[in-house]
């Protein structure tokens, strides 16, 4: 009898509270911990009206060590790189002249122009890149984008529902891939299932605070459960898709230092900047902070 009543009061408590037995939340000591933003934006409209040192500077004030940047062009992304190269980690966006999230599959060239920037600049990544709606006839060109993964030995960040990301491991099983946005509309049942059935795939958590932060008294206990469970694959970020996201810049991050607070410090972390310490080989440190 007792052992049930303990088991009950066990189950009662939250996630966080139980991490490793009895570690406590890092609360307030979480502004301490550096920022990896593993979902970063520098598209055109973005250029005249935050100039790279404003990003940079924006960085700083927030306590954001690093960045992994993908831009619409990648001339944005590489501005950005060329102006702090300790501080940004560049992938490559499909995305240039008339090829968009809707079309570019099918725009001519797609190959080439990601062989061509490959070859040209450091990229560590591959997207991020949407696949609204899955069509098996691009297969060619995404077995193609998978070979240049494997050969530079980078991501694919993607942005689509769980088929996508299951059709990409059918091609390949051994493809590197950043879930972005942790599927954003999808449910957190479907997030845990994708992310347990497939060990490798890591996501990023743009756009999702707030269904972390979903309950009254702190964390959702699903979106707790996927962070505990999977918390050596999972990265913070920002999204700065549009201008008014710059624009709430440093919201966005206290936001997010809001949920990661609830953690346990180990895991809170995990999830600020040592997965991504792991996972791109880079030292983040707050050191970093004021340098390029």
């Amino acid at each position: 009898m007792l052992r049930a009543v303990l088991t009950a009061l066990l189950a009662a408590l939250p996630l966080s509270a139980l991490a490793d037995g009895t570690h406590a939340p890092i609360g307030d000591a979480i502004h301490e911990v550096p920022i990896f933003d593993a979902h970063m934006h520098y598209k055109e409209p973005a250029w005249q009206a935050y100039p790279v040192e404003s990003v940079i500077e924006l960085m700083d004030k927030n306590g954001v060590a690093m960045a992994l940047v993908s831009s619409t062009p990648d001339k944005g992304t590489i501005m950005l790189w060329q102006h702090a190269p300790n501080r940004i980690v560049p992938e490559l966006r499909p995305y240039h002249k008339d090829a968009n999230s809707s079309n570019w599959t099918k725009a001519a060239g797609m190959k080439g122009y990601l062989e061509k920037r490959l070859k040209a600049y450091p990229h560590e990544g591959i997207g991020e890149f949407h696949i609204h709606r899955l069509d098996t006839s691009d297969e060619p060109l995404f077995r193609d984008i998978i070979a240049m993964a494997k050969e530079h030995d980078i991501y694919l960040h993607v942005h689509s529902g769980p088929t996508p990301i299951r059709w990409l491991y059918s091609l390949d099983p051994e493809v590197k891939i950043i879930w972005a946005h942790a599927g954003l509309g999808e449910s957190a049942d479907m997030v845990y299932d994708l992310m347990k059935d497939y060990p490798t795939l890591v996501a990023d958590t743009s756009l999702r605070e707030w269904d972390i932060l979903a309950a009254p008294d702190g964390l959702d206990r699903e979106w707790e459960n996927i962070i505990m469970t999977f918390q050596d694959r999972l990265m913070v970020g920002s999204d700065t898709w549009v201008n008014s996201q710059w624009d709430d810049y440093s919201g966005i991050i206290a936001s997010n230092r809001e949920w990661l607070s609830y953690l346990p410090r180990d895991v809170a972390e995990k999830l600020a900047y040592r997965n991504a310490e792991r996972l791109f080989g880079r030292s983040i440190t707050m050191d970093l902070i004021g340098k390029h």
